[in-house]
């Protein structure tokens, strides 16, 4: 009760605090920082404290629009008046901005200060941290990280895969990723669609030898897989050489090729890629495809009657 003798009940409190958390949310994931900050005043003026995933959806929203400095005088702002409410989740959003941005010594600095207060990093984070020392050519620190890290997982492989991406070196890039299996991590269409991107462009590679060309690959496997409208859509705009090649649709081509018809396909295309000296790339496709022809069956497999 307070002090004019109404009655509050605390299962309402709480109900308003999220709805408010969810406004705040759902207007930072759109890009409208203007009505979030209503919001967010709002539930100040009324008397709530923004609670840290509150603060985090503010801060990813300012990070996420462009507007940096203020994402920053933000979090300084946490900081300074409430440090004890500062945990992984919002030290993640930071870090994680700081290295897309390229500033990796102030998200250092920032991850020293996680660890000074005793907070233990989660791979998510040094996924990020990694993918930052990477992309400045700092890869030995970063594999360094790694060495360290007991259980490696997706968030890890990615970071350094994407980053020995960006620096042009798909080759050790596709060597982390066999390492990546090795040690039992299962490779996402994600990690597929990185690694060709980073062998053939984002375009596909062109050039005269057919097994080479990746245009030969899409419109003959479209073909066979009954997309033959598309394909001559496709071969239309390759012949007007005029015209700029629009950018190669990776996930739609593995997704039509996402069953066991599409395995043996993969393997076949990975032989002919090794017999030209393309074994990163014939590695990759025959992964795919032995993913491709073991998930089938599981799919269509019916349940066993128990007696």
């Amino acid at each position: 009760m307070n002090g004019i003798g109404y009655e509050y009940r605390v299962e309402v409190l709480n109900k308003v605090v999220k709805f408010f958390v969810w406004l705040i949310y759902g207007f930072c994931d759109v890009g409208d920082l203007i009505e979030a900050s209503k919001v967010w005043n709002l539930m100040v003026d009324e008397g709530f404290e923004p609670g840290i995933n509150a603060f985090n959806a503010m801060l990813e929203g300012l990070f996420k629009n462009n507007r940096f400095d203020e994402g920053l005088k933000l979090f300084q702002s946490m900081r300074v008046k409430r440090t004890e409410d500062l945990w992984l989740s919002t030290y993640q959003v930071v870090i994680n901005w700081l290295c897309k941005k390229g500033k990796i010594g102030e998200a250092h600095k920032v991850f020293d200060e996680m660890q000074m207060r005793g907070i233990k990093a989660d791979n998510e984070t040094l996924g990020s941290l990694i993918f930052g020392l990477v992309s400045k050519g700092r890869v030995r620190e970063a594999y360094n990280i790694v060495e360290r890290i007991e259980k490696p997982d997706m968030n890890v492989y990615h970071g350094m895969i994407k980053g020995l991406l960006r620096l042009k070196r798909p080759s050790e890039a596709t060597q982390l990723f066999r390492e990546m299996i090795k040690r039992g991590c299962e490779p996402t269409m994600h990690t597929y669609i990185m690694l060709l991107q980073g062998h053939l462009g984002r375009r596909g590679r062109k050039g005269e030898d057919p097994l080479v060309n990746f245009d030969t690959i899409f419109v003959g496997g479209s073909v066979k897989a009954g997309k033959s409208l598309e394909a001559k859509k496709y071969v239309e705009k390759m012949m007007n050489r005029g015209l700029e090649v629009p950018r190669f649709d990776y996930n739609r081509f593995l997704h039509y090729f996402s069953n066991e018809e599409g395995g043996i396909m993969f393997e076949v295309m990975a032989e002919k890629l090794r017999e030209v000296g393309l074994f990163d790339l014939a590695d990759i496709f025959s992964r795919y495809g032995e993913k491709m022809a073991t998930r089938e069956p599981r799919r269509n497999r019916t349940l066993e009657p128990q007696e």
